[in-house]
C-alpha cells in the first residue's frame, strides 16, 4: 500500500510540476532573448548622437570601440553613400530595406539575430546601425535556470513522496494491527483487542472489531455454559442407572464399568466446556489409537468383528489434544459399529507423511451412498445425528487438513482424517 501511495504521489506531483515548469521554462527562454535584444537596442541607441555629429569612419570606429558589442566585433554602421564601419553580417538587401524603414527590426541568421536600427541624417542621407546578437547571448542563463527549475521539481517530487510515505505508513500500521488482531482472533485468542488508531475509517473499523470480539466472547461463553449445563443434566439419569445396577449384583459389573467410563466422558465434556478457550497442544496419535482400539476391541470380540490396527507402533505427534482426537476416533468407530452388521471387519491405519498425518478407518460394510451429503453437519442417511463426520472434519480443518470419504480395500467405506503437522517445531523423540 505504501508503494502504491508513493507512486500516486510521484504521478500527481510530477503532473503539477510539469504544468508549472514547462510554461516557466518557456518564459525564461523568452525573457533571455528579450533581454539580449533590448541590450542590442540600447547599444544601437547610444550611437545615434554620434551619427548626428559626424559620419567619419575614424570617429565611428572610436565610438563603436566604446560599446561592448563593438569591442566583440558585433557592431557595424552602414552610411548611405559612404563606407561601412565595423563587421557586418546582415545581407545588403536587408540593410537597404531597413534604411527605408522608420523603426528598428531584427532578422534571423543561422548563428543568431541581427538588429538593424535606421537613423535619419541631414538631407536625404541615412544610416543603419547593425548589432549582431549571437545565439549564446540569446540563451545566456537559460540552461542554468532550467537546471534550477528541474532541481526544484525533483525536490518537490521527493518531498511529496516522503510526506505521502509518512501518511501511508500511519495507515498501513493501523491496517496491519487490525489484520493481526483479526488473525489472532481467528486462531482462537479471544482476549485479542486493538487500540483504535489511524484515519477515522480505520478507527471505526477497530472499534467495530473490538465490539465484535466482545460479542463473540460472550456468545462462546454462553454456548460453553449451555453445553456444560446440558452435560451436567446427564448426571441425574446416570446416578439413577448406577443405583439400578447396584441392585443387580455382581452380574452387572461389566455394565458398571461401562457406566463409569460414560461418567468420565461426561465429566470431561463439562470440564472442556468450562475452559475459557481451547489451548494449542499436541498428542501422540499412535498412543491414542492404541488406547481407543483397546476400548472398542471388547465390543468387536462380542460381535465377532475382525479388526486390525496398522502403523501405530512408533510415536506420531499431531497438533491436536488427545481428548479431541480420541473423541473423533470414537465417533468414527461408533459409526462402523452402528451402520454395519455384526461380523463386519474393519481396520484403522495410521499414516505419517512429510507434512501430514493420516488416520484411515475402513470397513467391509455397504459403504456410504452419498458422501457429499454425509459430510454436511447434521445430515445423515442412516438414522443418526450426522455429527460424527462433521466433528472429524472440523478437527482436521483446525490443523489445515481435510476429511475425505472413499471406498476401502475391504469393500466398504473409508474415512480419511488428514492432519497438518508442518507447524511442529520439535519432532517427538522415538525410542
Amino acid at each position: 500500500m505504501r508503494r502504491t501511495l508513493a507512486v500516486l504521489m510521484v504521478a500527481v506531483t510530477s503532473m503539477v510540476a510539469l504544468a508549472f515548469l514547462v510554461p516557466l521554462a518557456l518564459i525564461v527562454k523568452e525573457t533571455a532573448q528579450s533581454r539580449a535584444v533590448a541590450d542590442a537596442e540600447r547599444q544601437a541607441s547610444s550611437l545615434v548622437p554620434v551619427l548626428a555629429l559626424t559620419t567619419r569612419t575614424g570617429d565611428l570606429d572610436l565610438a563603436m570601440a566604446r560599446t561592448a558589442a563593438g569591442r566583440r566585433g558585433h557592431l557595424a554602421i552602414h552610411v548611405s553613400g559612404g563606407p561601412t564601419s565595423g563587421s557586418t553580417r546582415a545581407p545588403a538587401a536587408e540593410v537597404a530595406r531597413a534604411a527605408s524603414q522608420t523603426k528598428a527590426g531584427t532578422i534571423a541568421l543561422p548563428s543568431g539575430y541581427v538588429l538593424l536600427r535606421p537613423v535619419a541624417l541631414d538631407g536625404t542621407r541615412s544610416a543603419v546601425i547593425e548589432v549582431f546578437v549571437p545565439a549564446a547571448d540569446l540563451n545566456r542563463g537559460v540552461f542554468s535556470s532550467w537546471a534550477v527549475l528541474t532541481g526544484v521539481a525533483v525536490v518537490l517530487v521527493f518531498g511529496s513522496v516522503l510526506v505521502g510515505d509518512r501518511l501511508g505508513a500511519r495507515v498501513v500500521r493501523a491496517a496491519r494491527r487490525l489484520g493481526g488482531a483479526a488473525t489472532a482472533l481467528g486462531e482462537g485468542d479471544l482476549a485479542e483487542r486493538i487500540h483504535p488508531d489511524g484515519p477515522p475509517e480505520l478507527v471505526a473499523a477497530a472499534t467495530a472489531f473490538n465490539s465484535m470480539a466482545n460479542r463473540v466472547t460472550q456468545l462462546l461463553a454462553a454456548e460453553r455454559e449451555l453445553a456444560a449445563d446440558l452435560s451436567h443434566r446427564l448426571r441425574t439419569p446416570l446416578a439413577g442407572l448406577r443405583l439400578s445396577l447396584d441392585h443387580l449384583g455382581p452380574q452387572a459389573e461389566a455394565s458398571k464399568q461401562a457406566l463409569t467410563r460414560l461418567e468420565g466422558e461426561v465429566d470431561a465434556i463439562i470440564a472442556a466446556a468450562r475452559r475459557p478457550q481451547r489451548t494449542a497442544t499436541f498428542c501422540d496419535a499412535a498412543e491414542v489409537l492404541r488406547e481407543r482400539l483397546t476400548f472398542w476391541s471388547a465390543l468387536a470380540e462380542d460381535q465377532q468383528r475382525p479388526w486390525q490396527l496398522i502403523g501405530a507402533t512408533l510415536p506420531v505427534r499431531v497438533p491436536v489434544p488427545a481428548a479431541e482426537l480420541g473423541a473423533v476416533v470414537d465417533a468414527l468407530l461408533g459409526n462402523v459399529f452402528r451402520h454395519t452388521g455384526e461380523g463386519t471387519a474393519f481396520s484403522v491405519t495410521l499414516h505419517e507423511g512429510k507434512d501430514t498425518v493420516g488416520i484411515l478407518i475402513a470397513d467391509a460394510g455397504p459403504g456410504i451412498r452419498d458422501p457429499e451429503t454425509a459430510i454436511e453437519r447434521g445430515a445423515s442417511g442412516a438414522g443418526s445425528t450426522g455429527l460424527g463426520l462433521d466433528i472429524a472434519r472440523r478437527l482436521a480443518e483446525s490443523t489445515g487438513g481435510t476429511l475425505r470419504l472413499d471406498r476401502s480395500s475391504l469393500g466398504g467405506a473409508q474415512i480419511q482424517v488428514w492432519l497438518r503437522t508442518r507447524a511442529l517445531k520439535k519432532p517427538l523423540s522415538r525410542p
